[in-house]
């Protein structure tokens, strides 16, 4: 069975980060057949904006060719994590949570509609079926403690849009037991 890997690293710190370094031993470890990279860093993403979140509300058959070059960068973004089944992200965590980078991709794949919907018993996440290793590499906060907001917000935003199997790795506990 063929296995394909959406592979997001959020760390500015080159080849010297440690999260860059763990999440790309993840994906070498589950063998895709194919990996699908974003790199926040190499290819910053945009912050949104009045426009973007208006544009996502409309209805798909109302969509004017503009509004579809507004979102064609987010629906990028789905269609990525639409094709994958594992999504491996490389998360360092500044100043206690998530760099900007990651945030804007959290925020541009958050399509109502898309990636979830709302229902009589509030939300519900769309992609479901598919599961996430988070690679969290810190320089001082704890790893999962009140501090980090960082891999608190990320495991609910991932819950949000369907993906509940995830596994948040510390890689200073990942070093440790190498």
């Amino acid at each position: 069975m063929s296995q394909t890997v959406l592979h997001i690293d959020a760390s500015v710190g080159g080849d010297a980060s440690r999260s860059r370094a763990a999440s790309q031993a993840e994906v070498a470890a589950l063998t895709p057949d194919t990996v699908i990279r974003r790199d926040l860093v190499a290819e910053p993403l945009p912050y949104i904006d009045g426009i973007w979140a208006d544009t996502r509300l409309k209805p798909a058959e109302t969509l004017t060719d503009a509004d579809k070059d507004v979102l064609a960068l987010s629906d990028e973004l789905v269609a990525e994590l639409q094709a994958a089944e594992t999504i491996v992200i490389g998360l360092p965590i500044y100043n206690f949570a998530s760099p900007a980078s990651l945030k804007a991709w959290m925020d541009l794949v958050a399509r109502p509609k898309v990636t979830f919907h709302y229902t009589e018993n509030g939300p519900e996440g769309l992609l479901k079926g598919k599961r996430a290793i988070v690679t969290v590499a810190s320089g001082g906060v704890p790893v999962g403690s009140e501090m980090d907001f960082a891999s608190r917000h990320l495991t609910h935003f991932l819950n949000f849009i369907g993906i509940s199997d995830v596994t948040v790795l510390d890689v200073k506990e990942l070093a440790a037991a190498a």
